[in-house]
């Protein structure tokens, strides 16, 4: 796993139809993808072994299809589809679709967080036995 921080910024007038964000972050956990579909495009009907994915639209609307049940997703809705489930992604809509497409795979290992009151502190605790800073004041 890379060391410090990697940035990136979503191209929402590309017209490349996946964009592999986890290679220009240099993520190596777990997948993150861009995916742009203009008027009637769709992707390939397709399933993960092991991956499960979620989607969530950016904008536009997504009609997803999962083993034939077509359901539609609108922006800043997401969805999660399990391994093995064949999906296709189209976008039946009149504007651009973007979206992104997260997959992992394994166990997700929570709270393995540590808090700190200031930056000069050298050991945490649990982020939930610290209380949230205060507001910063109005400008």
């Amino acid at each position: 796993m890379e060391r410090g921080t990697r940035r990136a910024r979503l191209d929402r007038d590309t017209r490349e139809r996946f964009v592999s964000l986890r290679r220009q972050l240099g993520v190596s956990t777990f997948g993150m993808n861009q995916i742009s579909l203009q008027p009637r495009q769709r992707g390939r009907i397709h399933c993960h072994e092991r991956q499960e994915e979620v989607y969530l639209v950016l904008e536009g609307e997504l009609t997803l299809l999962v083993e034939g049940e077509e359901m539609t997703l609108r922006q800043g809705e997401l969805i999660r589809v399990a391994p093995a489930l064949r999906r296709q992604l189209v976008n039946l809509g009149p504007r651009p679709l973007v979206m992104l497409a997260l997959g992992g795979d394994g166990e997700h290992h929570g709270r393995d967080g540590e808090a700190f009151e200031s930056l000069e502190d050298e050991s945490g605790v649990a982020p939930q036995e610290l209380p949230l800073p205060r507001d910063l004041p109005p400008s």
